[in-house]
Protein backbone atom coordinates (compact mmCIF):
# COMPACT_ATOMS: atom_id res chain seq x y z
CA UNK A 1 0.00 0.00 0.00
CA UNK A 2 2.86 2.36 0.84
CA UNK A 3 4.55 1.61 -2.46
CA UNK A 4 1.33 2.48 -4.30
CA UNK A 5 1.05 5.83 -2.42
CA UNK A 6 4.65 6.72 -3.28
CA UNK A 7 4.05 6.03 -6.97
CA UNK A 8 0.85 8.10 -6.82
CA UNK A 9 2.72 11.01 -5.20
CA UNK A 10 5.36 10.92 -7.94
CA UNK A 11 2.62 11.02 -10.57
CA UNK A 12 1.12 14.15 -8.98
CA UNK A 13 4.48 15.93 -9.31
CA UNK A 14 4.58 15.42 -13.12
CA UNK A 15 3.18 17.95 -15.59
CA UNK A 16 -0.41 17.28 -16.57
CA UNK A 17 0.30 16.11 -20.14
CA UNK A 18 3.06 13.77 -18.96
CA UNK A 19 0.69 12.41 -16.32
CA UNK A 20 -1.84 11.15 -18.81
CA UNK A 21 0.74 9.87 -21.26
CA UNK A 22 2.37 7.89 -18.44
CA UNK A 23 -0.95 6.36 -17.46
CA UNK A 24 -1.79 5.53 -21.07
CA UNK A 25 1.59 3.83 -21.50
CA UNK A 26 1.02 1.78 -18.36
CA UNK A 27 1.06 -1.46 -20.36
CA UNK A 28 -0.90 -3.66 -22.72
CA UNK A 29 -3.73 -4.28 -20.29
CA UNK A 30 -7.25 -2.97 -20.55
CA UNK A 31 -7.70 -2.01 -16.90
CA UNK A 32 -5.02 0.73 -16.80
CA UNK A 33 -6.34 2.01 -20.13
CA UNK A 34 -9.82 2.34 -18.67
CA UNK A 35 -8.31 4.12 -15.69
CA UNK A 36 -6.51 6.46 -18.08
CA UNK A 37 -9.77 7.13 -19.89
CA UNK A 38 -11.49 7.92 -16.58
CA UNK A 39 -8.68 10.35 -15.66
CA UNK A 40 -9.11 12.10 -19.00
CA UNK A 41 -12.85 12.50 -18.47
CA UNK A 42 -12.56 13.68 -14.83
CA UNK A 43 -9.87 16.22 -15.72
CA UNK A 44 -11.77 17.45 -18.77
CA UNK A 45 -8.96 16.41 -21.12
CA UNK A 46 -11.03 13.80 -23.00
CA UNK A 47 -11.35 16.29 -25.87
CA UNK A 48 -7.60 16.08 -26.52
CA UNK A 49 -7.39 14.22 -29.83
CA UNK A 50 -3.70 13.44 -29.35
CA UNK A 51 -4.27 11.70 -25.98
CA UNK A 52 -7.47 10.04 -27.18
CA UNK A 53 -5.65 8.67 -30.24
CA UNK A 54 -2.92 7.19 -28.02
CA UNK A 55 -5.55 5.64 -25.79
CA UNK A 56 -7.40 4.03 -28.70
CA UNK A 57 -4.32 2.69 -30.46
CA UNK A 58 -2.99 1.20 -27.21
CA UNK A 59 -6.41 -0.34 -26.63
CA UNK A 60 -6.03 -2.06 -30.00
CA UNK A 61 -2.59 -3.30 -28.98
CA UNK A 62 -4.04 -4.64 -25.72
CA UNK A 63 -6.52 -6.71 -27.72
CA UNK A 64 -9.63 -4.91 -26.51
CA UNK A 65 -11.08 -3.99 -29.89
CA UNK A 66 -14.62 -3.89 -28.48
CA UNK A 67 -13.56 -1.20 -25.98
CA UNK A 68 -11.79 0.65 -28.80
CA UNK A 69 -14.91 0.69 -30.95
CA UNK A 70 -17.09 1.76 -28.02
CA UNK A 71 -14.94 4.82 -27.37
CA UNK A 72 -14.52 5.57 -31.07
CA UNK A 73 -18.28 5.60 -31.74
CA UNK A 74 -18.64 8.28 -29.08
CA UNK A 75 -16.11 10.55 -30.82
CA UNK A 76 -17.76 13.38 -32.74
CA UNK A 77 -16.11 14.19 -36.07
CA UNK A 78 -12.93 12.09 -35.72
CA UNK A 79 -10.01 13.72 -37.52
CA UNK A 80 -7.78 12.20 -40.21
CA UNK A 81 -4.96 11.39 -37.77
CA UNK A 82 -7.28 9.45 -35.45
CA UNK A 83 -8.86 7.48 -38.30
CA UNK A 84 -5.53 6.60 -39.89
CA UNK A 85 -4.05 5.62 -36.53
CA UNK A 86 -6.95 3.24 -35.86
CA UNK A 87 -6.82 1.79 -39.37
CA UNK A 88 -3.10 1.12 -39.01
CA UNK A 89 -3.33 -0.25 -35.45
CA UNK A 90 -6.29 -2.55 -36.11
CA UNK A 91 -4.61 -3.92 -39.24
CA UNK A 92 -1.29 -4.37 -37.45
CA UNK A 93 -2.83 -6.31 -34.54
CA UNK A 94 -5.04 -8.54 -36.71
CA UNK A 95 -8.45 -6.88 -36.27
CA UNK A 96 -9.08 -6.92 -40.00
CA UNK A 97 -12.87 -6.48 -39.93
CA UNK A 98 -12.45 -3.43 -37.73
CA UNK A 99 -9.87 -2.04 -40.16
CA UNK A 100 -12.53 -2.11 -42.86
CA UNK A 101 -15.06 -0.62 -40.43
CA UNK A 102 -12.76 2.35 -39.68
CA UNK A 103 -12.01 2.75 -43.39
CA UNK A 104 -15.73 2.91 -44.20
CA UNK A 105 -16.11 5.55 -41.50
CA UNK A 106 -13.37 7.56 -43.22
CA UNK A 107 -15.20 7.33 -46.55
CA UNK A 108 -18.24 8.95 -44.96
CA UNK A 109 -16.13 11.74 -43.46
CA UNK A 110 -14.60 14.79 -45.14
CA UNK A 111 -11.13 13.24 -44.74
CA UNK A 112 -9.39 11.55 -47.65
CA UNK A 113 -7.37 8.31 -47.36
CA UNK A 114 -3.59 8.47 -47.68
CA UNK A 115 -1.09 5.96 -49.01
CA UNK A 116 -0.71 4.65 -45.44
CA UNK A 117 -4.47 4.13 -45.26
CA UNK A 118 -4.50 1.96 -48.37
CA UNK A 119 -1.50 -0.17 -47.38
CA UNK A 120 -3.16 -1.00 -44.04
CA UNK A 121 -6.59 -1.75 -45.52
CA UNK A 122 -5.11 -3.96 -48.27
CA UNK A 123 -3.27 -5.89 -45.55
CA UNK A 124 -6.59 -6.44 -43.76
CA UNK A 125 -8.29 -7.57 -46.98
CA UNK A 126 -5.45 -10.02 -47.63
CA UNK A 127 -5.81 -11.41 -44.09
CA UNK A 128 -9.54 -11.96 -44.70
CA UNK A 129 -9.07 -13.13 -48.32
CA UNK A 130 -11.78 -10.56 -49.06
CA UNK A 131 -11.27 -10.45 -52.82
CA UNK A 132 -14.45 -8.44 -53.55
CA UNK A 133 -13.70 -5.74 -50.97
CA UNK A 134 -10.06 -5.64 -52.07
CA UNK A 135 -11.05 -5.25 -55.72
CA UNK A 136 -13.35 -2.37 -54.77
CA UNK A 137 -10.53 -0.86 -52.73
CA UNK A 138 -8.29 -1.14 -55.80
CA UNK A 139 -10.73 1.12 -57.66
CA UNK A 140 -10.62 3.58 -54.73
CA UNK A 141 -6.84 3.75 -55.21
CA UNK A 142 -7.28 5.00 -58.79
CA UNK A 143 -9.93 7.53 -57.78
CA UNK A 144 -7.74 8.81 -54.94
CA UNK A 145 -4.70 9.21 -57.20
CA UNK A 146 -2.42 6.67 -55.52
CA UNK A 147 -2.23 4.18 -58.39
CA UNK A 148 1.45 4.95 -59.00
CA UNK A 149 2.49 5.05 -55.35
CA UNK A 150 5.14 2.28 -54.93
CA UNK A 151 4.04 1.38 -51.38
CA UNK A 152 0.39 1.09 -52.39
CA UNK A 153 1.31 -0.93 -55.47
CA UNK A 154 3.32 -3.37 -53.34
CA UNK A 155 0.34 -3.69 -50.97
CA UNK A 156 -1.95 -4.41 -53.94
CA UNK A 157 0.42 -7.10 -55.24
CA UNK A 158 0.56 -8.67 -51.76
CA UNK A 159 -3.23 -8.61 -51.47
CA UNK A 160 -3.87 -10.36 -54.78
CA UNK A 161 -1.03 -12.85 -54.21
CA UNK A 162 -2.32 -13.82 -50.75
CA UNK A 163 -5.83 -14.10 -52.18
CA UNK A 164 -4.49 -16.60 -54.79
CA UNK A 165 -5.26 -14.17 -57.64
CA UNK A 166 -1.72 -14.46 -58.93
CA UNK A 167 -2.50 -13.43 -62.51
CA UNK A 168 -3.87 -10.08 -61.29
CA UNK A 169 -0.96 -9.70 -58.86
CA UNK A 170 1.54 -10.28 -61.67
CA UNK A 171 -0.28 -7.83 -63.95
CA UNK A 172 -0.06 -5.10 -61.31
CA UNK A 173 3.57 -6.02 -60.67
CA UNK A 174 4.51 -5.88 -64.38
CA UNK A 175 2.85 -2.48 -64.75
CA UNK A 176 4.86 -0.93 -61.90
CA UNK A 177 7.22 1.71 -63.36
CA UNK A 178 9.69 1.15 -60.53
CA UNK A 179 9.86 -2.04 -58.53
CA UNK A 180 11.39 -1.87 -55.09
CA UNK A 181 12.90 -4.89 -53.38
CA UNK A 182 9.67 -5.09 -51.33
CA UNK A 183 7.61 -5.45 -54.52
CA UNK A 184 9.90 -8.20 -55.87
CA UNK A 185 9.80 -10.00 -52.51
CA UNK A 186 6.02 -9.79 -52.40
CA UNK A 187 5.59 -11.35 -55.84
CA UNK A 188 8.20 -14.06 -55.25
CA UNK A 189 6.62 -14.88 -51.88
CA UNK A 190 3.18 -15.01 -53.53
CA UNK A 191 4.35 -17.64 -56.00
CA UNK A 192 6.07 -19.63 -53.26
CA UNK A 193 3.09 -19.58 -50.90
CA UNK A 194 0.76 -20.73 -53.68
CA UNK A 195 2.94 -23.73 -54.55
CA UNK A 196 4.41 -22.23 -57.74
CA UNK A 197 8.05 -22.74 -56.83
CA UNK A 198 9.40 -22.74 -60.40
CA UNK A 199 7.70 -19.41 -61.11
CA UNK A 200 9.22 -18.02 -57.90
CA UNK A 201 12.72 -19.06 -59.01
CA UNK A 202 12.21 -17.66 -62.52
CA UNK A 203 11.17 -14.31 -61.05
CA UNK A 204 14.16 -14.36 -58.70
CA UNK A 205 16.47 -14.72 -61.70
CA UNK A 206 14.73 -11.76 -63.37
CA UNK A 207 15.22 -9.79 -60.17
CA UNK A 208 18.97 -10.43 -60.36
CA UNK A 209 19.01 -9.42 -64.03
CA UNK A 210 17.14 -6.19 -63.24
CA UNK A 211 19.90 -5.00 -60.94
CA UNK A 212 17.76 -4.95 -57.76
CA UNK A 213 19.77 -6.33 -54.84
CA UNK A 214 17.94 -9.07 -52.92
CA UNK A 215 17.70 -8.88 -49.16
CA UNK A 216 17.20 -11.41 -46.37
CA UNK A 217 13.43 -11.60 -46.95
CA UNK A 218 14.03 -12.41 -50.64
CA UNK A 219 16.15 -15.41 -49.78
CA UNK A 220 13.68 -16.68 -47.18
CA UNK A 221 11.07 -17.01 -49.96
CA UNK A 222 13.57 -18.33 -52.51
CA UNK A 223 14.92 -21.01 -50.16
CA UNK A 224 11.33 -22.02 -49.38
CA UNK A 225 10.70 -22.39 -53.13
CA UNK A 226 13.83 -24.56 -53.42
CA UNK A 227 12.45 -26.75 -50.64
CA UNK A 228 9.35 -27.38 -52.75
CA UNK A 229 11.37 -28.26 -55.84
CA UNK A 230 13.78 -30.45 -53.90
CA UNK A 231 16.80 -29.61 -56.08
CA UNK A 232 20.06 -29.65 -54.13
CA UNK A 233 21.93 -28.04 -57.03
CA UNK A 234 19.49 -25.14 -57.00
CA UNK A 235 19.69 -24.94 -53.20
CA UNK A 236 23.48 -24.68 -53.29
CA UNK A 237 23.21 -21.91 -55.90
CA UNK A 238 20.83 -19.99 -53.62
CA UNK A 239 23.21 -20.44 -50.68
CA UNK A 240 26.12 -19.18 -52.79
CA UNK A 241 24.00 -16.17 -53.82
CA UNK A 242 23.39 -15.33 -50.15
CA UNK A 243 27.14 -15.39 -49.49
CA UNK A 244 28.03 -13.39 -52.63
CA UNK A 245 25.42 -10.74 -51.78
CA UNK A 246 26.83 -10.37 -48.28
CA UNK A 247 23.48 -11.19 -46.65
CA UNK A 248 23.64 -11.70 -42.90
CA UNK A 249 22.12 -15.08 -42.07
CA UNK A 250 19.78 -14.21 -39.21
CA UNK A 251 17.70 -16.76 -37.34
CA UNK A 252 14.79 -16.55 -39.81
CA UNK A 253 16.93 -17.03 -42.92
CA UNK A 254 19.07 -19.64 -41.19
CA UNK A 255 15.99 -21.68 -40.29
CA UNK A 256 14.77 -21.40 -43.87
CA UNK A 257 18.14 -22.69 -45.14
CA UNK A 258 18.03 -25.61 -42.70
CA UNK A 259 14.61 -26.56 -44.06
CA UNK A 260 15.82 -26.11 -47.64
CA UNK A 261 18.90 -28.32 -47.36
CA UNK A 262 16.97 -30.94 -45.37
CA UNK A 263 14.23 -31.15 -47.99
CA UNK A 264 16.78 -31.11 -50.81
CA UNK A 265 18.40 -34.23 -49.40
CA UNK A 266 21.58 -32.92 -47.75
CA UNK A 267 21.13 -33.00 -43.99
CA UNK A 268 24.88 -32.47 -43.41
CA UNK A 269 24.68 -29.03 -45.11
CA UNK A 270 21.61 -28.27 -43.01
CA UNK A 271 23.61 -29.07 -39.87
CA UNK A 272 26.50 -26.91 -41.10
CA UNK A 273 24.11 -23.94 -41.42
CA UNK A 274 22.69 -24.68 -37.96
CA UNK A 275 26.14 -24.82 -36.36
CA UNK A 276 27.18 -21.56 -38.04
CA UNK A 277 24.22 -19.56 -36.74
CA UNK A 278 25.23 -16.97 -34.15
CA UNK A 279 21.65 -16.76 -32.89
CA UNK A 280 19.37 -19.76 -32.45
CA UNK A 281 15.80 -20.07 -31.24
CA UNK A 282 13.45 -22.98 -30.65
CA UNK A 283 12.25 -22.83 -34.28
CA UNK A 284 15.79 -23.34 -35.62
CA UNK A 285 16.42 -26.29 -33.28
CA UNK A 286 13.07 -27.78 -34.25
CA UNK A 287 13.84 -27.40 -37.97
CA UNK A 288 17.11 -29.28 -37.51
CA UNK A 289 15.36 -32.10 -35.59
CA UNK A 290 12.73 -32.29 -38.32
CA UNK A 291 15.48 -32.52 -40.94
CA UNK A 292 17.12 -35.40 -39.09
CA UNK A 293 13.75 -37.11 -38.74
CA UNK A 294 12.81 -37.02 -42.41
CA UNK A 295 16.18 -38.57 -43.29
CA UNK A 296 15.86 -41.36 -40.73
CA UNK A 297 18.49 -40.04 -38.33
CA UNK A 298 16.39 -40.57 -35.24
CA UNK A 299 19.33 -40.96 -32.85
CA UNK A 300 20.76 -37.59 -33.95
CA UNK A 301 17.34 -35.95 -33.56
CA UNK A 302 16.96 -37.25 -29.99
CA UNK A 303 20.52 -36.17 -29.13
CA UNK A 304 19.76 -32.68 -30.42
CA UNK A 305 16.52 -32.62 -28.44
CA UNK A 306 18.37 -33.50 -25.23
CA UNK A 307 21.03 -30.88 -26.01
CA UNK A 308 18.36 -28.22 -26.57
CA UNK A 309 16.79 -28.97 -23.18
CA UNK A 310 20.11 -28.15 -21.52
CA UNK A 311 20.52 -24.88 -23.43
CA UNK A 312 19.56 -21.83 -21.39
CA UNK A 313 16.32 -20.12 -22.27
CA UNK A 314 15.14 -22.74 -24.75
CA UNK A 315 11.99 -24.72 -23.98
CA UNK A 316 10.58 -27.25 -26.48
CA UNK A 317 7.19 -26.29 -27.88
CA UNK A 318 4.40 -28.26 -29.53
CA UNK A 319 6.13 -28.37 -32.92
CA UNK A 320 9.42 -29.46 -31.34
CA UNK A 321 7.72 -32.52 -29.88
CA UNK A 322 6.15 -33.34 -33.26
CA UNK A 323 9.60 -33.19 -34.89
CA UNK A 324 11.36 -35.41 -32.38
CA UNK A 325 8.48 -37.91 -32.06
CA UNK A 326 8.29 -38.17 -35.84
CA UNK A 327 12.04 -38.83 -35.91
CA UNK A 328 11.57 -41.61 -33.33
CA UNK A 329 8.79 -43.12 -35.47
CA UNK A 330 10.91 -43.09 -38.64
CA UNK A 331 13.87 -44.68 -36.86
CA UNK A 332 12.00 -47.19 -34.69
CA UNK A 333 13.14 -45.61 -31.39
CA UNK A 334 10.25 -46.89 -29.29
CA UNK A 335 11.72 -46.43 -25.81
CA UNK A 336 12.90 -42.88 -26.53
CA UNK A 337 9.58 -41.98 -28.14
CA UNK A 338 7.57 -43.18 -25.15
CA UNK A 339 9.76 -41.22 -22.73
CA UNK A 340 9.52 -38.01 -24.76
CA UNK A 341 5.75 -38.33 -25.13
CA UNK A 342 5.34 -38.79 -21.37
CA UNK A 343 7.60 -35.80 -20.67
CA UNK A 344 5.32 -33.48 -22.63
CA UNK A 345 2.79 -33.15 -19.84
CA UNK A 346 4.95 -34.07 -16.86
CA UNK A 347 7.94 -31.77 -17.49
CA UNK A 348 6.64 -29.07 -19.83
CA UNK A 349 2.88 -28.96 -19.37
CA UNK A 350 2.31 -29.38 -23.13
CA UNK A 351 -1.02 -31.01 -23.94
CA UNK A 352 -0.57 -33.57 -26.76
CA UNK A 353 -2.45 -32.71 -29.94
CA UNK A 354 -3.52 -34.72 -32.95
CA UNK A 355 -0.03 -34.61 -34.54
CA UNK A 356 1.56 -36.08 -31.41
CA UNK A 357 -1.04 -38.84 -31.29
CA UNK A 358 -0.38 -39.62 -34.96
CA UNK A 359 3.36 -39.87 -34.27
CA UNK A 360 2.77 -42.32 -31.42
CA UNK A 361 0.42 -44.53 -33.44
CA UNK A 362 2.84 -44.40 -36.38
CA UNK A 363 5.81 -45.28 -34.15
CA UNK A 364 4.08 -48.19 -32.40
CA UNK A 365 2.46 -49.45 -35.58
CA UNK A 366 5.62 -49.48 -37.68
CA UNK A 367 7.38 -51.41 -34.93
CA UNK A 368 4.70 -54.09 -35.16
CA UNK A 369 3.10 -53.16 -31.81
CA UNK A 370 -0.34 -53.02 -33.44
CA UNK A 371 -2.31 -53.98 -30.34
CA UNK A 372 -0.62 -51.26 -28.30
CA UNK A 373 -1.23 -48.74 -31.09
CA UNK A 374 -4.89 -49.78 -31.27
CA UNK A 375 -5.32 -49.44 -27.50
CA UNK A 376 -3.64 -46.03 -27.64
CA UNK A 377 -6.29 -44.93 -30.16
CA UNK A 378 -9.14 -46.36 -28.08
CA UNK A 379 -8.00 -44.31 -25.08
CA UNK A 380 -8.32 -41.07 -27.04
CA UNK A 381 -11.39 -38.89 -26.60
CA UNK A 382 -13.88 -38.80 -29.51
CA UNK A 383 -12.85 -35.22 -30.41
CA UNK A 384 -9.22 -36.41 -30.70
CA UNK A 385 -9.98 -39.14 -33.25
CA UNK A 386 -8.91 -37.24 -36.36
CA UNK A 387 -8.55 -39.05 -39.72
CA UNK A 388 -4.75 -38.81 -39.55
CA UNK A 389 -4.71 -41.06 -36.47
CA UNK A 390 -6.57 -43.84 -38.28
CA UNK A 391 -4.45 -43.28 -41.41
CA UNK A 392 -1.31 -44.01 -39.38
CA UNK A 393 -2.97 -47.14 -37.98
CA UNK A 394 -4.04 -48.29 -41.42
CA UNK A 395 -0.55 -47.83 -42.84
CA UNK A 396 0.90 -49.98 -40.06
CA UNK A 397 -1.74 -52.67 -40.61
CA UNK A 398 -0.90 -52.78 -44.31
CA UNK A 399 2.83 -53.02 -43.55
CA UNK A 400 2.31 -55.93 -41.13
CA UNK A 401 -0.56 -57.55 -43.09
CA UNK A 402 -3.09 -57.31 -40.25
CA UNK A 403 -6.38 -57.60 -42.15
CA UNK A 404 -8.91 -57.24 -39.31
CA UNK A 405 -7.45 -54.10 -37.73
CA UNK A 406 -6.72 -52.67 -41.17
CA UNK A 407 -10.33 -52.98 -42.32
CA UNK A 408 -11.58 -51.39 -39.07
CA UNK A 409 -9.14 -48.48 -39.51
CA UNK A 410 -10.19 -47.98 -43.15
CA UNK A 411 -13.88 -48.06 -42.29
CA UNK A 412 -13.34 -45.44 -39.56
CA UNK A 413 -11.49 -43.28 -42.07
CA UNK A 414 -14.28 -43.51 -44.63
CA UNK A 415 -16.87 -42.58 -42.02
CA UNK A 416 -14.81 -39.49 -41.10
CA UNK A 417 -13.90 -38.47 -44.68
CA UNK A 418 -16.28 -40.13 -47.13
CA UNK A 419 -15.03 -38.01 -50.07
CA UNK A 420 -11.33 -38.86 -49.75
CA UNK A 421 -10.44 -41.40 -52.49
CA UNK A 422 -7.19 -42.54 -50.83
CA UNK A 423 -9.13 -44.16 -47.97
CA UNK A 424 -11.09 -46.34 -50.40
CA UNK A 425 -7.87 -47.30 -52.20
CA UNK A 426 -6.29 -48.38 -48.92
CA UNK A 427 -9.39 -50.38 -47.93
CA UNK A 428 -9.40 -52.01 -51.36
CA UNK A 429 -5.73 -52.92 -50.91
CA UNK A 430 -6.46 -54.51 -47.52
CA UNK A 431 -9.18 -56.69 -49.04
CA UNK A 432 -6.84 -57.61 -51.90
CA UNK A 433 -4.13 -58.72 -49.45
CA UNK A 434 -6.68 -60.98 -47.79
CA UNK A 435 -7.90 -62.38 -51.11
CA UNK A 436 -11.40 -60.90 -50.67
CA UNK A 437 -11.83 -59.93 -54.32
CA UNK A 438 -15.60 -59.60 -53.91
CA UNK A 439 -15.07 -56.81 -51.39
CA UNK A 440 -12.43 -55.24 -53.63
CA UNK A 441 -14.98 -54.95 -56.43
CA UNK A 442 -17.56 -53.53 -54.01
CA UNK A 443 -15.19 -50.77 -52.85
CA UNK A 444 -14.28 -49.91 -56.44
CA UNK A 445 -17.97 -49.63 -57.35
CA UNK A 446 -18.55 -47.21 -54.48
CA UNK A 447 -15.66 -45.06 -55.75
CA UNK A 448 -17.15 -45.04 -59.25
CA UNK A 449 -20.60 -44.12 -57.94
CA UNK A 450 -19.16 -41.21 -55.96
CA UNK A 451 -16.90 -40.06 -58.79
CA UNK A 452 -13.72 -40.57 -56.76
CA UNK A 453 -10.39 -41.13 -58.52
CA UNK A 454 -7.01 -42.21 -57.23
CA UNK A 455 -4.35 -39.49 -57.22
CA UNK A 456 -1.88 -39.82 -60.09
CA UNK A 457 1.70 -40.41 -59.00
CA UNK A 458 4.73 -38.76 -60.58
CA UNK A 459 8.46 -38.48 -59.98
CA UNK A 460 10.86 -35.72 -60.96
CA UNK A 461 14.62 -35.62 -61.39
CA UNK A 462 16.99 -32.75 -62.16
CA UNK A 463 19.65 -33.42 -64.79
CA UNK A 464 21.92 -30.65 -66.15
CA UNK A 465 19.81 -27.87 -64.59
CA UNK A 466 16.61 -29.18 -66.16
CA UNK A 467 13.72 -30.93 -64.39
CA UNK A 468 12.21 -34.07 -65.96
CA UNK A 469 8.84 -35.45 -64.87
CA UNK A 470 7.71 -39.10 -65.18
CA UNK A 471 4.43 -40.88 -64.45
CA UNK A 472 3.67 -44.62 -64.45
CA UNK A 473 4.07 -46.07 -67.95
CA UNK A 474 4.99 -42.60 -69.22
CA UNK A 475 5.97 -42.49 -72.90
CA UNK A 476 6.00 -38.75 -73.45
CA UNK A 477 9.78 -38.36 -73.16
CA UNK A 478 11.59 -38.14 -76.54
CA UNK A 479 14.04 -40.84 -75.37
CA UNK A 480 11.31 -43.20 -74.14
CA UNK A 481 12.58 -46.16 -76.19
CA UNK A 482 16.10 -45.87 -74.78
CA UNK A 483 14.82 -45.34 -71.22
CA UNK A 484 12.60 -48.43 -71.36
CA UNK A 485 15.35 -50.54 -72.93
CA UNK A 486 17.82 -49.43 -70.26
CA UNK A 487 15.31 -50.11 -67.44
CA UNK A 488 14.51 -53.58 -68.80
CA UNK A 489 18.21 -54.45 -68.76
CA UNK A 490 18.59 -52.95 -65.31
CA UNK A 491 15.73 -55.00 -63.87
CA UNK A 492 17.16 -58.15 -65.46
CA UNK A 493 20.46 -57.50 -63.66
CA UNK A 494 18.53 -56.94 -60.41
CA UNK A 495 16.71 -60.28 -60.83
CA UNK A 496 20.04 -62.02 -61.26
CA UNK A 497 21.14 -60.37 -58.00
CA UNK A 498 18.08 -61.75 -56.17
CA UNK A 499 15.30 -59.22 -56.75
CA UNK A 500 11.78 -60.61 -57.16
CA UNK A 501 8.81 -58.34 -58.02
CA UNK A 502 6.46 -57.93 -55.08
CA UNK A 503 2.70 -58.22 -55.61
CA UNK A 504 1.21 -54.72 -55.46
CA UNK A 505 -2.32 -54.61 -54.13
CA UNK A 506 -3.13 -51.61 -56.30
CA UNK A 507 -2.58 -53.88 -59.33
CA UNK A 508 -4.79 -56.71 -58.16
CA UNK A 509 -7.16 -56.45 -61.13
CA UNK A 510 -4.34 -57.22 -63.61
CA UNK A 511 -3.02 -60.59 -64.69
CA UNK A 512 0.38 -61.60 -63.30
CA UNK A 513 2.33 -60.66 -66.45
CA UNK A 514 0.52 -57.31 -66.76
CA UNK A 515 1.09 -56.60 -63.08
CA UNK A 516 4.84 -57.07 -63.39
CA UNK A 517 4.87 -54.75 -66.43
CA UNK A 518 2.96 -52.04 -64.58
CA UNK A 519 5.23 -52.31 -61.53
CA UNK A 520 8.37 -52.19 -63.64
CA UNK A 521 7.40 -48.88 -65.17
CA UNK A 522 6.44 -47.01 -62.03
CA UNK A 523 7.42 -43.33 -62.17
CA UNK A 524 10.33 -43.62 -59.74
CA UNK A 525 11.90 -46.51 -61.68
CA UNK A 526 11.67 -44.51 -64.92
CA UNK A 527 13.26 -41.49 -63.22
CA UNK A 528 16.06 -43.67 -61.80
CA UNK A 529 16.75 -45.25 -65.20
CA UNK A 530 16.88 -41.86 -66.90
CA UNK A 531 19.17 -40.47 -64.20
CA UNK A 532 21.57 -43.42 -64.49
CA UNK A 533 21.66 -42.97 -68.27
CA UNK A 534 22.39 -39.25 -68.14
CA UNK A 535 24.81 -38.88 -65.22
CA UNK A 536 28.38 -40.04 -64.75
CA UNK A 537 29.37 -42.93 -62.52
CA UNK A 538 29.64 -41.91 -58.87
CA UNK A 539 26.98 -39.21 -59.12
CA UNK A 540 24.20 -39.60 -56.56
CA UNK A 541 20.67 -39.46 -58.02
CA UNK A 542 18.06 -37.28 -56.32
CA UNK A 543 14.40 -37.90 -57.10
CA UNK A 544 11.20 -36.33 -55.73
CA UNK A 545 7.92 -38.31 -55.70
CA UNK A 546 4.51 -36.84 -54.84
CA UNK A 547 3.16 -40.07 -53.30
CA UNK A 548 4.53 -42.69 -50.93
CA UNK A 549 7.06 -44.97 -52.61
CA UNK A 550 5.57 -48.44 -53.18
CA UNK A 551 6.95 -51.63 -51.67
CA UNK A 552 8.14 -53.04 -54.97
CA UNK A 553 10.02 -49.89 -55.99
CA UNK A 554 11.58 -49.70 -52.54
CA UNK A 555 12.85 -53.26 -52.90
CA UNK A 556 13.95 -52.80 -56.52
CA UNK A 557 15.93 -49.60 -55.88
CA UNK A 558 17.85 -51.34 -53.09
CA UNK A 559 19.08 -53.82 -55.73
CA UNK A 560 19.67 -51.07 -58.29
CA UNK A 561 21.99 -49.32 -55.81
CA UNK A 562 24.01 -52.55 -55.65
CA UNK A 563 24.24 -53.48 -59.35
CA UNK A 564 25.08 -49.88 -60.38
CA UNK A 565 27.13 -48.96 -57.28
CA UNK A 566 25.24 -45.69 -57.06
CA UNK A 567 23.63 -43.78 -54.21
CA UNK A 568 19.97 -43.01 -54.94
CA UNK A 569 18.02 -40.53 -52.83
CA UNK A 570 14.23 -40.40 -53.10
CA UNK A 571 12.03 -37.91 -51.30
CA UNK A 572 8.50 -39.28 -51.19
CA UNK A 573 5.35 -37.89 -49.59
CA UNK A 574 6.46 -38.91 -46.10
CA UNK A 575 10.25 -38.83 -45.88
CA UNK A 576 13.66 -39.30 -47.52
CA UNK A 577 15.06 -42.65 -48.58
CA UNK A 578 18.85 -42.92 -49.04
CA UNK A 579 19.54 -46.11 -50.98
CA UNK A 580 23.16 -47.26 -50.85
CA UNK A 581 24.84 -50.66 -51.19
CA UNK A 582 21.54 -52.52 -50.99
CA UNK A 583 20.06 -50.86 -47.92
CA UNK A 584 17.86 -47.85 -47.22
CA UNK A 585 18.27 -45.22 -44.51
CA UNK A 586 14.63 -45.72 -43.48
CA UNK A 587 15.42 -49.27 -42.28
CA UNK A 588 12.06 -50.18 -43.85
CA UNK A 589 10.22 -47.78 -41.51
CA UNK A 590 8.15 -45.64 -43.86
Amino acid sequence: MEGYKKREEKQRQKPKSAEYEAVIRAGPHVRPLKQAHAHLIVSGRHHSRALLTKLLTLSCAAGSIAYTRRIFISVIDPDSFLLNSLIKASSQYGFSLDTIFFYRRMLFSPHKPSSYTFTSVFKACAHLSAIKIGTLLHSHVFVSGYASNPFVQAAIVAFYAKSSALCVARKVFDEMPQRSVVAWNTMISGYDQNGLANEAMTLFRKMNESGVSPDSATFVSVSSACSQIGSLELGCWVHDSIISNGILVNVILGTSLINMFSRCGDVSRARAVFDSMSEENVIAWTAMMSGYGMHGYGVEAVELFNKMKKASGLVPNTVTFIAVLSACAHAGLIREGRQIFESMREEYGVVPGVEHHVCMVDMLGKAGLLTEAYMFIKELRPEELFPAVWTAMLGACKMHKNFDLGVEAAQNLISLEPENPSHYVLLSNMYAFAGRMDRVESVRNVMIQRGLKKQVGYSSIDVNNKTYLFSMGDKSHPETTDIYRYLDGLMWRCKEAGYAPLPESAMHELEEEEREYALRYHSEKLAVAFGLMKTSHGTALKIVKNLRICEDCHSAIKFISVVTNREIIIRDKLRFHHFKEGSCSCLDYW
